[in-house]
């Protein structure tokens, strides 16, 4: 910091105010009972304003310029206007001792010794308030809210715009301390309002707006009169019984002082606003106006540059990565030095050396290594590794950190220039440059300079190259000249340089700066400029270090234009080492691209690797390894390198002339160039035409123009291609073309087309292409696929071979689409059977629905079974029946499964029939999958009435069904019959019907099993209801046996047999009432043959003669009705035989004589005549009035109205689903 003095002058008043006017034109100057207006630019008076008949004590000009106030002895505020007339004046009771302006209202504040006034121009009336002790200094906060009040007590008030004191602030002192400065700091940047507080106790204080103090106390070592801030609130002035003015830091830290001493207090000082400018005014009249010039204090060393912030505290920039630290040394910073992990800061007393905590080049981090505690006066400062070099006129002194000086050179002449340029620790070299135009370089542990040059002119700045073989320096003319150090001699100057720096990554380029320009020149080659403001002090790689005014800042300069300058001298290695400095992407591609028509692979390969450009990576690798086998022919390689940069015919040439017209064709083949291929192929080989075309069609395919594609592949031969073009696309027309015209011996493509044929649902044109090359078994598959049975079976009849082929998805086709009437009809009956017959080789799959009874009935009267009875295979039959029975059991379609049991024991039957080593265990399972049938056929309508919301059977053919299975099911429950269900529909249809008893042990029965959640509410309930009921059964329910009229209970522990006679009863299929029927058998030795034609006799019987005849006895007259008959008897021989006791516990079966038979009546008599080998049953009515009807396939029982209500209902038989209209049995 340095001050210059702009004007003084020197009146016989003390001066105890000044004021500058907002836009610093005028100096308001309060001297004696006079305001004094001055031009701030010379000091020359303009105008002398009288007012006041007492001494002026103080003077304030609004921020707006508008007017200023001053503020007398004569207890009078003058309000003065910018024209300088005055408009207004108040009292106070005593002498005015301070006035200031609200920066923001306007407001204007005035103290005097014992009271304090606010006035704005709003208001008529001054409002007054009193203090606690006189007023001595005042100022306002920034935003005009808070004035805060100096006392002579020691104490500061703070108070808002109506006067009303908010903080009070005690100084230690108290009236020892009186406070006769404050001021606010301006800066908006703060986050709170800061006073500064000078009072006589020697003291510089400072406080937050809440009163807290900030820091501790400041000694001053003098009787403060003034304070002021300077520069926005960076720096602080202060004025007083020292004689002088100091410059401080915002935190109190002494600086310096502003011009000489002077010879008398200093009362008052002001800043010009917005400028370095300071108003001085003293006790002895003394009026000046003084300059304060800061200058920069820095260092640079690389990329990291280091410069004083605040007076006292110093930043380290990394121009690279824009880190900062800040160091904090709360002294005047004088001098800065920075050499790699050497910083060097020289304050008031002492010089600091401080390191880097480790090695790594981004790391910012510095510590304090030594302490040179010392007074040292120099120019320039430089450091080292273990050493600082002191710069003074011609004087240079090297000094270890510890103080020690070491060495000492004079030089010839003042030292313009010096820097350190590197070496080993402790033996660092400099080059310095004397104003004499000699140049020198030292070694800090060497006592002898070493001259480098010496030239005319004095020597601005200079810089050496970073392989020491160059020296650029500027001079004091503005040139720039460049010398070879060994040869001394000039290799080239440049004007309008006022600095120059070598790039630290090149050896042959350099920048210098100068006239607004950047100036970098490489090698020999002109001078690229581009516009730059400052003075250039560094150039690393493509980054210019600039200093403008007293910023640094780095430049990314593109090194483009010198690069190209190597290029057009096709020297690819020295571009290459410049375009590593920085240039754009295109730059490098440019230089690849050069390099390579150059065929210096070398810098290619490493310029493609820079723009990641693989394809060319890729040729310039294939190129090295085809050198390495002892290729060598040049021209090979630039037509490769051709090839790639698109200049195609220029590459065909290259080939042609190293004779490998062989990679030109395959170059335009590969580019879909097909019309120069032909241009360059001529009349060649057919071979190579041929596969030009082939190529021309794949190109066609692959831009989406395929029927183009598929021709070319045709001329070309190419049929495969042509078919599965034609083909994906759906081209039929196209497909029959290339069928029809390809010989039936290639096979492959036939296929092919076939395949297309099928896939795209024209099965004539696949079945044309199968019979040209003869593929009949193919020709059957399509004919199964697309369903053409007629075709198929011609097929079949003409070659036998394929039956199974035909017949198996036949059957299943069948089978899965529920098409059995058309299994009746016509010839397809014996292809259905057929099919039936290859069918059972297990395919057969259940469609996991009931099927209807209508469709059943047809299935069951032509069946695949009847199919595997013809064809022999009832094994096979069985295993399939057996699988959809269980099916249809899992998926709870009890009718079905009843339907399949009774067709499984029909099929055991027949197996029994025609294999005798088989027939016992096959008529086991007959009589096992027949009473299985007859199970599922009643639990059907049990699982129905569960599980359905509403039932179709009455409650007493539920009623009979749940007795008839729990009476069945004595042993193991077959799969999928509940339990639960059939005593849940017992007991809720006996409650219904009056069995009570029966009821409740269902009831009953039911606690003992696990009963699911949708029945348990109902269970308990119904068993707690069953017990209000009477404990015994409706009569009307109890079953009758019609053998020996025995009255059975309902609930039979012996099943479904009478209780006395063991008679089995016999139960109507459809409501499962104990039909009058009683089984026979016939006596030995009568066939089944005989017996029918007994009983087909009709044996006429004599009609009974009934006479009423009258008989007299001694007390009474009785008339009895006489009947007749004839010879036979009165009674039927039949009913004789059931007439008798059984009581035992064997069944006696009732056995019938030839004679009896011939008394039987043919509609009396019921016969189920099974097929061998098994025995006809007989069943005679005894209530032949009452019609029973049975079925002729299945053998089932039925009442005859219920029978013929379900064969209107369903078509066929409820049991066996024979149809009604089927004539056969």
């Amino acid at each position: 910091m340095r001050t210059s003095l702009k004007w003084k002058i020197k009146i016989d008043q003390c001066i105890y105010g000044l004021a500058f006017k907002p836009d610093g034109t005028q100096l308001i100057v309060a001297a004696g009972n006079k305001l004094l207006v001055y031009d701030a630019s010379d000091g020359s008076l303009l105008q002398p304003l009288k007012g006041h008949k007492d001494t002026v004590y103080c003077v304030a000009y609004a921020k707006d310029g508008k007017r200023f106030a001053s503020g007398s002895a004569d207890k009078c505020v003058i309000i003065w206007t910018s024209k300088l007339e005055g408009i207004l004046k108040y009292t106070h009771c005593d002498s005015v001792q301070c006035v200031s302006y609200n920066p923001i209202t306007h407001q204007l504040a005035s103290c005097s010794s014992n009271e304090f006034g606010l006035w704005s121009p709003e208001q008529k009336s001054v409002s007054k308030n009193k203090p606690s002790s006189k007023i001595t200094c005042c100022s306002w906060t920034n935003d005009g809210q808070y004035l805060a009040l100096g006392m002579f007590n020691g104490v500061i008030s703070i108070r808002n715009k109506n006067g009303d004191e908010k903080v009070k602030i005690e100084r230690p002192g108290g009236t020892l301390s009186p406070i006769w400065s404050i001021c606010w700091n301006p800066s908006r940047e703060e986050h709170n309002d800061i006073l500064a507080v000078a009072d006589w106790g020697q003291k510089l204080s400072f406080y937050q707006l809440s009163g807290k103090q900030i820091g501790k106390d400041r000694p001053l070592n003098f009787d403060p009169c003034c304070i002021s801030y300077f520069t926005k609130g960076e720096y602080i002035l202060l004025g007083g019984s020292d004689k002088q003015v100091s410059l401080f830091t915002k935190d109190g830290v002494r600086l310096g002082p502003v011009g000489e001493q002077n010879s008398s207090w200093v009362w008052t000082c002001k800043v010009k606003p917005d400028s370095n400018y300071v108003a001085i005014g003293c006790q002895d009249g003394t009026i000046s106006l003084h300059q304060l010039v800061f200058n920069t204090i820095h260092g640079l060393y690389k990329d990291r540059y280091t410069y004083r912030d605040s007076m006292t505290d110093v930043i380290v920039q990394h121009l690279i990565t824009e880190q900062k630290v800040r160091i904090k040394c709360r002294e005047l910073v004088k001098k800065i030095a920075i050499y790699k992990n050497r910083l060097a800061i020289q304050l008031p007393e002492k010089i600091l050396i401080y390191e880097l905590y480790s090695d790594d080049s981004s790391d910012m981090h510095y510590r304090v290594k030594e302490r040179m505690i010392r007074k040292l006066e120099c120019n320039l400062l430089v450091v080292c590794a273990n050493h600082i070099v002191l710069c003074q006129e011609k004087r240079l002194q090297c000094l270890t950190f510890s103080g020690v000086k070491e060495r000492e050179w004079q030089m010839e002449s003042l030292i313009r220039y010096i820097k350190v340029i590197g070496g080993p620790p402790g033996r660092e070299g400099l080059l310095v440059g004397l104003k004499n135009g000699q140049i020198l370089k030292i070694f800090v542990d060497n006592l002898f300079p070493v001259v480098l040059l010496k030239q005319a002119t004095a020597v601005r700045c200079l810089d050496i190259s970073a392989t020491r073989k160059k020296l650029a320096v500027v001079d004091e003319n503005d040139t720039c000249l460049v010398y070879d150090i060994h040869t001394k001699e000039l290799l080239f100057q440049e004007p309008n340089a006022n600095s120059v720096a070598w790039n630290t990554q090149c050896e042959d380029m350099l920048c210098f700066s100068g006239g607004g320009y950047l100036n970098i020149k490489a090698s020999n080659f002109p001078v690229h400029q581009q516009k730059l403001q400052g003075f250039v002090v560094g150039y690393n790689g493509s980054k210019i270090f600039c200093l403008h005014v007293f910023a640094m800042s780095a430049v990314e300069v593109p090194q483009s234009a010198p690069m190209y300058q190597y290029l057009d001298k096709k020297m690819f290695r020295e571009a290459y080492q410049i375009a590593c400095l920085g240039v754009t992407d295109t730059d490098w591609r440019e230089l690849a691209m050069e390099a390579l028509e150059g065929l210096e692979f070398e810098t290619a390969k490493k310029a493609f690797a820079r723009v990641q450009d693989l394809r060319y990576l890729e040729l310039i690798s294939s190129i090295e390894e085809r050198k390495k086998r002892g290729e060598s022919n040049n021209d090979l390689f630039l037509a490769d390198v051709f090839a790639y940069q698109g200049k195609f015919h220029e590459a065909a040439k290259l080939y042609r002339r190293s004779g490998r017209e062989s990679l030109a064709l395959d170059m335009y083949t590969d580019l879909c160039m097909f019309e120069y291929a032909k241009d360059f192929l001529g009349s060649g080989d057919p071979k190579e035409t041929k596969m030009l075309i082939t190529k021309q069609a794949d190109w066609a395919r692959n831009i989406h123009e395929p029927k183009a594609a598929v021709e070319m592949y045709v001329s070309a031969g190419e049929h495969v291609k042509a078919i599965e073009l034609s083909g994906d696309h759906g081209w039929v027309d196209m497909l029959i073309d290339i069928a029809r015209k390809l010989d039936k011996a290639e096979r492959e493509p036939l296929l092919m087309c076939a395949g297309y044929f099928k896939k795209l649902n024209h099965p004539s044109y696949a079945a044309e292409t199968y019979l040209k090359i003869g593929d009949l078994r193919s020709l059957v598959q399509l004919h199964v696929e697309t369903q053409r049975w007629d075709e198929a079976f011609a097929l079949g009849e003409k070659h036998p071979e394929f039956k199974d082929d035909i017949y198996v998805p036949y059957a299943q086709w069948l089978a899965e689409n529920d098409r059995f009437e058309e299994a009746q009809k016509g010839p397809a009956l014996r292809d259905f059977i057929v099919g039936c017959e290859v069918f059972a080789s297990g395919r057969l799959c259940s469609s996991g629905q009931d099927m209807g009874l209508g469709v059943m009935s047809t299935w069951a009267h032509h069946s695949p079974l009847a199919a595997f009875h013809k064809a022999g295979r009832q094994r096979e039959a069985v295993r399939v029946l057996e699988q959809l029975t269980h099916n249809a059991v899992v998926e709870s379609r009890f009718s079905d499964a009843a339907y399949y049991y009774w067709m499984l024991s029909m099929q055991c039957l027949d197996i029994a029939q025609a294999d005798p080593d088989q027939k016992d265990t096959m008529l086991d399972k007959f009589h096992h999958f027949q009473h299985l049938a007859e199970l599922y056929h009643g639990y059907h309508a049990i699982q129905r009435y569960t599980e359905e919301p509403f039932s179709f059977h009455l409650p007493e053919t539920l009623f009979n069904i749940s007795r008839f299975l729990l009476h069945s099911l004595t042993k193991d429950t077959p799969l999928g019959i509940s339990k639960v269900n059939t005593l849940f529909t017992l007991a809720k249809q006996s409650k219904a019907l009056g069995a009570y008893k029966l009821a409740r042990h269902a009831y009953d029965k039911l606690q003992g099993l696990q009963i699911p959640a949708r029945f348990q509410k109902s269970i308990e309930l119904g068993s707690l209801t069953i017990r209000s009921k009477p404990f015994h059964d409706s009569e009307e329910l109890v079953p009758l046996c019609y053998r020996c009229s025995t009255n059975n209970p309902l609930l039979n522990s012996l099943g479904n047999v009478c209780i006395n006679c063991r008679q089995p009863f016999v139960f109507s299929a459809s409501s499962y009432e104990v039909l009058h029927l009683v089984e026979f058998y016939l006596e030995e030795g009568i066939t089944d043959e005989e017996a029918v034609s007994l009983i087909d006799l009709e044996v006429p019987r004599h009609k009974r003669e009934s006479k009423w005849q009258e008989i007299s006895s001694n007390n009474s007259q009785t008339l009895r009705l006489d009947e007749t008959m004839d010879s036979i008897g009165d009674e039927d021989p039949f009913t004789a035989k059931l007439s008798f006791e059984q009581g035992g516990s064997e069944f006696v079966p009732v056995v019938v004589s030839r004679s009896v038979l011939r008394s039987m009546s043919r509609r009396d008599v019921l016969i189920k005549r099974w097929p061998p080998p098994l025995q006809w049953q007989y069943f005679r009515s005894l209530l032949p009035d009452a019609s029973i009807t049975m079925c002729p396939s299945c053998f089932q029982m039925f009442h005859s109205e219920d029978y013929e209500l379900l064969v209107l209902q369903h078509a066929c038989c409820p049991y066996c689903r024979r149809p009604i209209s089927d004539p056969s049995p």
